[in-house]
């Protein structure tokens, strides 16, 4: 089944222009997203991100362009002056592509249309279409509006769409369970969407963020990829995150057995490896290949002086630890001048004198392909070592 993957940053940096470079052969397409309306007082206001053409040209992939529209309570009918601009905006994005010699694979609308407006966003769609043809104009849909009478209108005016089945519906507490993407929604929604027998792709989740709770327990708010927000004294912070199992199960049942009208899969987002919240690479890559990713966790130790051991955690396999970590380490024929545990590790010495770090209950996330220093050990001669690590809290 074909893999597109989202290039969604607003901001272009080195790193993302090498992961463009070295990942592009694992995508049937890149959709980039290229500008951003929000509403103010019912004025758009429009912000563009710096597209790196060069970098899309050389990576010999085709390449979509989205256009983001913020949530609008207001018509959209035909004659409508916003409707008009919008679709002025459009050509005006291909038109910048065709300049840099970008032939366009799409134009992707990404609309966060409430679910009463979906006759309006038709109008919308069919005035873009008017203005960009023949270019192939997709749309982005939420499972929500399969049921709603307009919506198979709405997709009629549209080249395809995409069957966005990730979202955060706003948490009740900061105890309660929630998820960016249910497995079993999702099917629900891919069949039901099948059903209208239009072309469709579905989007699935590769990202996460920080939920915010106040001292209460109610919802306060969320952060994603990025800086890291600021919250009042007494906030709770919860993390979630795409579950990159519960993804590469629904995509083996899909490569196994998938409805006539769903063409393939396209992931929000592409992973740069600055990233904290998105998945990381060998992640994706195995969900991609098929797998089942898993960690990998290993001990290392450096010698920088004599009788000084450096004790390193390496996560060599595909996603993340996050489990509670325990390690031994003894030797013979030396003796112990000093120790200490770092990065929420703590130190402890059993009555046979046998070192142990131990992480804290919940482990700090180490991701795939990613090293952690977490103890040091001085002795007064060189000896070797031995080290045993265990996942999983103290017995």
């Amino acid at each position: 089944m074909p893999n597109d993957v989202y290039v969604w940053q607003r901001s272009w940096s080195e790193s993302l222009n090498t992961a463009i470079g070295e990942h592009a052969t694992n995508f049937t397409e890149f959709v980039v997203l290229t500008a951003e309306v929000s509403w103010q007082t019912g004025r758009p206001r429009l912000v563009k991100a710096p597209v790196d053409y060069p970098t899309l040209l050389a990576s010999g992939r085709p390449v979509g362009l989205a256009l983001r529209i913020g949530p609008y309570g207001g018509p959209l009918g035909l004659a409508d002056d916003r409707t008009q601009w919008l679709a002025s905006l459009a050509a005006s994005l291909l038109a910048e592509a065709s300049t840099n010699k970008l032939q366009v694979a799409e134009l992707q609308i990404d609309f966060d249309c409430a679910e009463s407006k979906l006759d309006g966003y038709r109008d919308l769609v069919k005035a873009i279409r008017q203005r960009v043809t023949p270019a192939t104009v997709t749309i982005t849909a939420l499972p929500a509006w399969l049921k709603r009478p307009a919506f198979k209108q709405l997709i009629a005016e549209a080249d395809g769409y995409v069957l966005q089945v990730h979202s955060l519906t706003r948490p009740q507490g900061a105890n309660m369970p929630f998820s960016l993407c249910d497995p079993a929604d999702a099917r629900r929604a891919v069949e039901r969407a099948a059903s209208f027998g239009k072309p469709f792709r579905v989007a699935l989740p590769t990202y996460g963020y920080v939920v915010a709770f106040n001292a209460q327990g109610q919802f306060a708010g969320l952060s994603a990829e990025g800086p890291a927000k600021l919250w009042p004294e007494g906030t709770q912070l919860r993390e979630v995150r795409a579950d990159p199992n519960a993804m590469a199960d629904l995509v083996a049942l899909w490569n196994a057995s998938r409805p006539q009208a769903l063409t393939g899969v396209i992931w929000y987002r592409l992973p740069v490896p600055a990233d904290t919240l998105n998945w990381s690479w060998p992640t994706l890559a195995a969900v991609l290949r098929g797998e089942t990713p898993r960690a990998n966790l290993q001990v290392q130790t450096r010698r920088s002086q004599t009788g000084l051991i450096e004790i390193d955690l390496v996560n060599t396999g595909e996603t993340d630890h996050v489990t509670p970590v325990q390690m031994k380490l003894n030797w013979l024929q030396a003796r112990l001048v000093a120790a200490d545990a770092l990065h929420e590790f703590e130190l402890f010495e059993d009555d046979a004198g046998v070192l142990q770090f131990r992480s804290g209950k919940k482990f700090p996330r180490l991701a795939a392909g990613q090293h952690r220093t977490i103890g040091w050990v001085r002795l007064d001669r060189d000896v070797e070592v031995q080290l045993e690590i265990q996942s999983g809290e103290p017995q």
